[in-house]
């Protein structure tokens, strides 16, 4: 435990990255890619909170484009989110990590409903705790989601997981020049459009002084390196006096 640099994280996954090399729903090899990423962090003692998107079954924000309803499309997403973290839940406890879902949304055959209190019980009890549905309102992103859950239980970093290895000052795919910063202060974000997390969850973390680490999941051992204090991606931070 006191190699590492933090107690109580927040992890972000997108419900995209579940997907793996299928065009649709959950590659069973995924979910079992991140509970070994993060059994040796469960198994030192840290408190790990997960937030999972569900845009691998469905999109808010698409079903709108389509003529879709705005919230109603937006409530089918957080119920994607349920799978996403309820086959999640199945993985991590297959591999002997005691874990609970609560969701935004009240479903109770399938998970705890959302309480600030009893998260907080079941992080110190070392159960991995996943927050499913969002923040069980439309028109909110579960990234924004995952601000508020982090900023709620006390988490000393937001960690989000994405498809490139940190932020950088334009897309690098698109972009082979394309610069990347190992630190960036919040204002900068939002001042330069960067597509970390979207506008709201950005403001949230800064204005709750919640750093947000973001990195590549896909290397073996990351998340446990980012742990332990390692430079693995980028830090979102204060601006520097």
């Amino acid at each position: 435990m006191s190699d590492y640099k933090y107690k109580r994280v927040l992890l972000k996954l997108s419900g995209e990255a579940l997907m793996g090399n299928n065009d649709f729903g959950i590659d069973p090899e995924v979910p079992q890619k991140i509970a070994d990423e993060l059994k040796p962090a469960y198994d030192a003692g840290l408190e790990i909170a997960v937030v999972v998107g569900g845009g691998n079954i469905f999109r808010g924000l698409s079903g709108a484009a389509a003529g879709m309803d705005r919230a109603q499309g937006d409530n089918m997403g957080m119920l994607a989110t349920v799978i996403n973290s309820l086959a999640l839940q199945d993985t991590f406890e297959r591999n002997g990590m005691m874990c609970r879902v609560m969701s935004a949304i009240e479903m109770h055959q399938v998970s705890e409903t959302y309480i600030r209190r009893r998260a907080i019980r079941h992080l110190e009890k070392g159960r991995i705790t996943i927050f499913a549905a969002g923040t069980g309102n439309p028109y909110f992103t579960t990234d924004t989601a995952a601000a508020l859950r982090a900023c709620e239980i006390g988490a000393e970093v937001l960690m989000k997981a994405t498809k490139v290895d940190g932020i950088y000052d334009c897309d690098p795919v698109k972009n082979p020049d394309a610069v990347k910063f190992d630190k960036i202060s919040y204002r900068e974000v939002l001042r330069r459009n960067l597509h970390v997390m979207d506008a709201t969850a950005t403001a949230l973390c800064q204005d709750n002084h919640m750093p947000i680490m973001v990195f590549n999941l896909d290397g073996d051992g990351i998340f446990d390196r980012a742990l332990r204090g390692e430079s693995v991606g980028t830090t979102v931070v204060e601006e520097e006096e």
